[in-house]
């Protein structure tokens, strides 16, 4: 084990050990009038297919269960693979600090709302996966939304799976088999550049994979909305047929975070569904400078105070349009992680550490995110809502807020 390796190990036995008198530490509730479920729908077993975690409006039940934040330990092996530290020490470590919360939604219960529900899709940063954005999904549901999660396949989640079929000999060393039992569940971890290699052509390829990742699982939802039956391969509890006509199909958008944030970018480019895009701290890097003049739809850049750039954020204002609304702003004392889950589950000083926490208290942080998100979705998907009382958030005026951007930006770069 080389130096960077055992100064990993010390830096998570510290982690572990900063945890251990923080008691409050949980994903926030969510804050709008409707009680949120959430479920997960995986389409067509293959590596080809869907995968998802959705949040909608849900019936208050005393029966439900709210699910582990992190499903099971495969995906601590991916986020241990990410980091470049040994799996088993980390799947201890990441267990202790981490196996015990839960999403702030009910698992499976029964979905209810009083409205057709507009829709957004949800694509994950770098080394993530579809539940590590609760606090922001849950949050959406809870206004009336009907969000889905992608966990993407394209080798930048940390960790996620699909299934294939069985080989003849695996077939026939069993005594008996159902179709589901005709199944192997394949798992795919985080896929680092190899050694020499190119960063730009491997995040290119793989953000014009997720977008078309985030088009398939909005087809999808078209589909449940219009009452096609669609056979999810997870056999959970949840009735999708509730779903059939619960969906404004005319008020559609797109949000993400980092390579997520990206990936709107190049979602909106191929799919006019979408109406407008929310890009949370985004990483412009894996796009293609064609496309920015390509993109036809609002979009709201939504920027953390530590993490962005000149050379990002030029590549951001080279979206800025005289007739189509593209805005930013920036939440002070927030860092790169301020906006995942983690920024709730560590203590406070290992969480400034391992910057995973700013200097704003992360809850309020999420709270402006959040808002300053529901009163741009409002403005642009014409909802009639009263999420325009957050529009000066759109601007930056709060005191928490900067307007546009806290990077200087050399004219000549634009």
């Amino acid at each position: 084990m080389g130096a960077g390796s055992e100064q990993r190990r010390y830096t998570l036995s510290f982690l572990a050990m900063g945890n251990t008198c923080s008691n409050h530490l949980g994903i926030p509730p969510a804050k709008g009038p409707n009680a949120v479920g959430c479920t997960d729908f995986m389409m067509d077993h293959t590596v080809k297919g869907t995968f998802f975690r959705i949040y909608y409006p849900c019936q208050e039940t005393e029966k439900a269960e709210r699910p582990d934040w992190v499903p099971c330990k495969e995906y601590f092996n991916g986020l241990a693979d990410f980091m470049k530290i040994n799996r088993t020490l980390s799947e201890r470590i990441f267990n202790y600090l981490f196996g015990s919360f839960k999403i702030p939604a009910f698992l499976d219960a029964p979905f209810k709302s009083n409205e057709k529900c507009p829709v957004v899709i949800f694509s994950h940063g770098l080394g993530a996966f579809r539940t590590l954005y609760s606090a922001v999904c849950a949050e959406l549901a809870s206004q009336g939304f009907i969000v889905a999660s992608v966990e993407h396949r394209d080798q930048s989640a940390s960790a996620t799976y699909y299934y294939r079929e069985k080989t003849e000999s695996e077939r026939a060393s069993e005594t008996s088999a159902s179709a589901q039992d005709n199944l192997v569940q394949e798992w795919m971890y985080y896929r680092s550049p190899k050694h020499g290699e190119s960063e730009f052509p491997l995040r290119n390829k793989q953000v014009k994979q997720r977008a078309d990742e985030c088009i398939l699982a909005l087809d999808t939802l078209i589909k449940i909305n219009s009452g096609i039956p669609v056979q999810n391969v997870l056999k959970t509890q949840f009735d999708w047929t509730t779903l059939e006509n619960s969906m404004d199909m005319c008020r559609i958008a797109a949000v993400g975070h980092s390579f997520g944030g990206a990936t709107v970018i190049e979602a909106l480019c191929k799919e006019v569904k979408f109406k407008c895009g929310i890009a949370l701290d985004a990483w412009m890097t894996p796009l293609d400078d064609e496309l920015f003049h390509r993109v036809k739809q609002p979009i709201f850049f939504i920027n953390s105070e530590k993490f962005q750039w000149a050379g990002n954020i030029s590549r951001m204002r080279k979206l800025d349009s005289a007739v189509i609304q593209r805005k930013m702003i920036t939440i002070r004392g927030t860092v790169h992680q301020s906006f995942p889950d983690f920024t709730f589950l560590t203590g406070n000083w290992i969480g400034k550490l391992m910057k995973l926490k700013g200097e704003i208290d992360p809850e309020l942080a999420i709270d402006l995110s959040n808002k300053a998100t529901l009163a741009f979705l409002q403005r642009h998907l014409g909802l009639e809502k009263n999420f325009n009382r957050w529009d000066p958030l759109i601007d930056g005026q709060d005191e928490n807020l900067i307007q546009g951007t806290n990077v200087t930006v050399l004219q000549s770069a634009i």
